[in-house]
């Protein structure tokens, strides 16, 4: 699955290999909806539709559970994008490098 990621010159671009945390979370960033820094599980299902994946209520809700360390039932795009990233390497086969 390929995700569309902005790179730092405003230049969009599919990613199907390699992408950096840095791009998936900006990526990630443009769901958060209502502006609040934390992806809700609709958040998070809107986002993997937008790439084509089916994507169930349900299956998000497991993916917030996996990725949620505070327990709070969002995950903060600041404090616990690592979680999301490792969750999203194991389950689509994304793979998002340091750099």
């Amino acid at each position: 699955m390929a995700i569309t990621a902005t790179s730092s010159g405003g230049r969009s671009r599919a990613v199907a290999g390699d992408m950096t945390v840095e791009e998936f979370r900006q990526w990630i960033r443009r769901f958060d909806i209502d502006g609040d820094g934390h992806i809700s599980r609709e958040e998070l299902r809107r986002a993997i539709r937008s790439v084509g994946g089916r994507f169930s209520g349900w299956r998000s809700g497991r993916w917030i559970r996996q990725a949620d360390a505070d327990g709070d039932g969002l995950i903060d795009v600041d404090d616990e994008i690592d979680n999301l990233i490792a969750y999203a390497q194991s389950s689509l086969g994304l793979k998002i490098v340091a750099y």
